[in-house]
């Protein structure tokens, strides 16, 4: 009898070790465990997702760490990831810098069985990520031409400036404001687009040698950050700071000095505190087997000096930190 209560006792055990087990992700304590890599770490922007996702992680008892590489480049973000997939979290929630340098360890992420959520940026390859957040770039693109072209009246040229093709989020937005341009601006010329590089010198070079061939350019969108600050350089050089107007993304705490300096007339600011929370929603989701929403839009919202300091507007201005 003693014998067969051993053995019942023992299997109690067992059962118990395996319901926990399967009521938790792997790691310790029974938590969670996921890794969320930044596009680049120290921008705002990214800061203000990892804000989200570490409020979102804290409310649901998950264990999140975060990473980055200091430059928006996939071969420092490379080596990140391969360190994450060693490490074996349940999950990772990614910016991808680059739309086809990041499959191949990517995929690797995904044949350890990590569930991987794309947050912001996306691959080319359609099976990676079990879920993929982002700002609907292609309509934050169109958002941003109908803001320019209102604010140099529906008509003369405009120009973009943009970091470097293959990167998701710009190319889409490029792609959303030269089709809204096209389809319902028809007196607005679009000449095109042009690359910096990320590089705010590059960027000044760029805008000079467009008001050189063009000097009745008429209005900018600067895709990112670098893009308008080089723009405003040269603008205010040329002494066409505020007649050529500009509009810039993201709402940065130097995006929101720029607007109330006069460099760039409106910003499109997206919801990275959103994309963030949303993502380890949808991480926790796939580790427990539950039901997974394969895509998710954000939105985007139009700053201008005139509705800077509302409420609303205030609450979704990116924060350099926590």
């Amino acid at each position: 009898m003693r014998r067969l209560i051993g053995v019942l006792t023992a299997a109690a055990l067992v059962a118990a070790a395996a319901t926990a087990c399967s009521d938790s992700g792997s790691g310790s304590g029974g938590k969670i465990k996921l890794t969320l890599v930044q596009g680049m770490a120290g921008e705002e922007f990214y800061e203000t997702m990892a804000c989200g996702a570490k409020r979102q992680a804290a409310s649901m008892g998950v264990d999140l760490k975060v990473q980055g590489p200091q430059k928006f480049d996939p071969t420092l973000q490379t080596p990140i990831v391969n360190s994450v997939v060693a490490s074996r979290p349940d999950g990772m929630l990614i910016a991808p810098t680059d739309t086809k340098a990041l499959i191949a360890p990517l995929k690797q992420a995904k044949a350890a069985g990590i569930k991987t959520v794309l947050v912001d940026t996306v691959v080319d390859d359609p099976s990676i990520g079990v879920s993929r957040i982002s700002t609907d770039n292609v309509k934050g693109g169109a958002t941003a031409a109908t803001a320019l072209a209102k604010q140099i009246g529906d008509k003369g040229k405009v120009l973009v400036i943009s970091t470097d093709p293959g990167v998701s989020t710009v190319d889409a937005r490029i792609k959303g404001f030269e089709q809204e341009i096209k389809a319902n601006h028809p007196n607005v010329k679009y000449v095109g687009v042009q690359y910096s590089h990320n590089d705010v010198s590059e960027a000044s070079k760029i805008v000079n040698a467009a008001l050189a061939k063009d000097p009745d350019l008429a209005g900018v969108f600067a895709t990112n950050l670098n893009s308008a600050t080089g723009a405003g350089s040269a603008l205010q050089q040329a002494g066409k700071l505020g007649k050529v107007k500009m509009v810039g993304f993201d709402a940065g705490p130097a995006q929101v000095k720029q607007l109330q300096d006069g460099v760039v007339q409106a910003l499109v600011a997206q919801l990275p505190g959103d994309i963030g929370a949303k993502g380890v929603e949808q991480a926790v989701a796939a580790v427990k087997k539950q039901t997974v929403t394969p895509s998710i839009p954000t939105d985007a919202t139009v700053v201008t000096k005139e509705n800077l300091n509302q409420p609303d507007v205030q609450k979704i201005l990116y924060k350099a930190g926590c």
